[in-house]
């Protein structure tokens, strides 16, 4: 660690009541097995405009979807795999969360309900210009980038990983039919991921007309407009009075899980792809689904399986092209995640630390 480093980073912050401002916080060297990386790009994601999660959280750094460069390297920092030991100038993705791949839930594959998982983070954040990688990250969930996968589609692979642990969990099987309810960013990944792992038939609902529109560019077969005609009918319509084999709910509503709960086929799986607020309750009619043998699960976040399920997928053409509506710097982080919270207006936001095209 020859050159000087930086003591302090810029950084988007958010502020309780969902003020985002930029500061300058401090940021220390590396230390033993860390990393310390120059943020290049990072994705923004739904979860930080959910005002009732970030608010508990706040203040805080935003971000958690990066790809960066190594910028120095504490000692010893080495995947865990027996890999090359990390170089400054590699380019990586970095996990915000890394298991520890010791305990009880780890062994089980449960590896975001592991205490390390829960403890780690990256700091400051992701939306900064620099950030340091605790060692549990550096061991099992720092990926190099191959040199074909752009800036722009590497921040993918966090969200992408978290959609491939739900279509892992919902155990979907080829030729089955899926619905994807909310056709933002992650619904869109979900069809995509869907179709890629073998669905016979995918359909996306979704009540913003610019997102049905766009629609067919990710694998769905049908848009349908959720102020058209009732869901369940235009469903029971596409699949022979069926239903859909498994039903991903990714608006945080109850609203959304009783569509699904409509929607779903005997037998069929609905996963809750992110939580609805913590005053808010869901009535099931378990009854109808006790006699229907419907599943509910959750998929929160994702592990290192996922991440690098995710990173192959990218590297090999998924086609994400479409997903990445608008581009911001670092300076104009405020007014991107402004854009975030209008569902009419973006998928996918990007912001770069250095105002470089990605």
């Amino acid at each position: 660690m020859d050159r000087k480093l930086p003591a302090t980073t810029r950084a988007a912050v958010y502020e309780t009541g969902g003020k985002v401002s930029i500061r300058n916080v401090p940021i220390a060297a590396p230390g033993k097995g860390e990393l310390l990386v120059r943020v290049l790009a990072c994705g923004l994601c739904g979860s930080e405009a959910l005002r009732w999660y970030a608010d508990q959280k706040a203040p805080f750094v935003l971000g958690h979807e990066p790809v960066g460069r190594v910028e120095a390297v504490g000692a010893g920092a080495s995947p865990a795999d027996g890999g090359a030991p990390f170089v400054a100038g590699e380019r990586v993705f970095v996990h915000h969360h890394a298991p520890c791949m010791h305990c009880r839930r780890c062994a089980r594959g449960d590896y975001v309900q592991c205490d390390t998982w829960r403890a780690t983070r990256l700091d400051p954040g992701a939306m900064s210009e620099y950030a340091i990688v605790p060692e549990a990250s550096v061991l099992h969930d720092v990926l190099r980038v191959p040199a074909h996968l752009s800036d722009e589609h590497a921040t993918l692979i966090e969200p992408l990983a978290t959609v491939l642990k739900s279509i892992r969990r919902s155990g979907l099987r080829a030729g089955d039919r899926a619905l994807i309810i909310g056709l933002g960013a992650m619904g869109m990944l979900h069809a995509l991921a869907a179709r890629s792992s073998g669905a016979e038939l995918v359909l996306g609902a979704d009540l913003v007309g610019s997102r049905l529109e766009r629609a067919a560019a990710f694998g769905i077969d049908t848009a349908l407009d959720v102020a058209a005609a009732p869901l369940r009918d235009q469903v029971l319509s596409r699949t022979e009075g069926e239903g859909a084999d498994v039903v991903f709910v990714t608006p945080g509503s109850s609203a959304a899980l009783d569509e699904a709960a409509a929607c779903v086929a005997r037998g069929g799986t609905i996963v809750a792809f992110t939580p609805i607020p913590p005053d808010e309750r869901w009535a099931i009619d378990q009854n109808r689904l006790f006699f229907r043998d419907v599943s509910i699960v959750t998929s929160y976040s994702a592990g290192p399986d996922d991440t690098r399920a995710a990173l192959a997928l990218l590297g090999g053409g998924l086609g994400v092209a479409p997903l990445f509506t608008h581009r911001f710097t670092l300076d104009d982080a405020a007014q991107a995640y402004a854009v975030l919270k209008d569902p009419a207006a973006a998928l996918k936001i990007v912001v770069t630390m250095d105002g470089a095209t990605v």
